[in-house]
């Protein structure tokens, strides 16, 4: 049960009412999809706890997680979030896979992978997913194996470019894209002035480990500006939707 504390006070009974009424693709401009990060954090701003984001939210952070899932028509997510969470098949279950048909939405979002070394370990669940199909942005001339449809966009100069990425998304149809970090992708999306929206999980938990990462790992060069949307509770927990454009 999610507890709603702003705009108006209220109940809702898990995260696929909350995410109900979302239409990001709706809202897609015509560059690029609408795109939205997600992300958890410590009291103290902490990421990760032990290098792993798990170990921080609750049942109710990872419902919504999940439900968000089934409101984008691509997950993207950089390659040490990646490795450290261990990424499966982007939406598990039947019945959330059907929510998303409900939604006008393919059974199983793209997994966008961000990854520009390619150095990502050949025995990671997702690559060996036969339903899902994957997008791999890169500058390295590799292939990775696996049992899933995997394609690459690839880039040059040692680096990918994040708006050219977006554009190609947009290119093939992709409306809506959300993004489950990590800590230096967010940067690089929010320097691209990309980012839409921001659902922020704030725990009530305090990490006290200096050198884990924040939300963002990297310069901005300015700061960003957000205005809150909502504001849900749940066991203490925060759960905060803000709009940055």
């Amino acid at each position: 049960m999610f507890r709603r504390l702003l705009p108006e006070p209220g109940e809702l009974p898990d995260g696929a009412a909350v995410v109900e009424d979302l239409r990001f693709g709706d809202r897609a401009p015509d560059d690029r999809p609408y795109l939205v990060l997600n992300m958890v954090t410590t009291a103290d701003g902490r990421a990760t706890i032990a290098g792993r984001s798990g170990p921080i939210g609750n049942e109710a952070d990872q419902d919504l997680f999940h439900a968000l899932r089934t409101r984008v028509d691509a997950v993207m997510v950089g390659a040490g979030t990646l490795r450290a969470e261990k990424y499966g098949r982007i939406v598990r279950k039947p019945e959330r896979r059907e929510a998303r048909t409900r939604a006008g939405l393919a059974p199983d979002p793209l997994a966008v992978i961000v990854s520009g070394r390619l150095d990502l370990p050949q025995d990671l669940p997702l690559l060996h997913e036969p339903e899902q199909h994957v997008l791999v942005a890169t500058f390295s001339k590799g292939e990775l194996p696996g049992a899933a449809d995997i394609r690459y966009a690839r880039f040059n100069g040692g680096a990918v470019d994040i708006p050219r990425l977006l554009a190609i998304l947009r290119g093939r149809g992709i409306r809506s894209v959300l993004c489950e970090g990590g800590p230096t992708l967010n940067a690089e999306l929010l320097r691209a002035n990309a980012v839409d929206e921001l659902f922020h999980c704030i725990a009530p938990k305090l990490a006290g480990e200096p050198d884990a990462p924040t939300m963002v790992s990297g310069v901005l060069h300015e700061s960003v500006d957000m205005k809150l949307v909502w504001l849900l509770e749940n066991d203490g927990h925060l759960f905060c939707r803000f709009s940055l454009q």
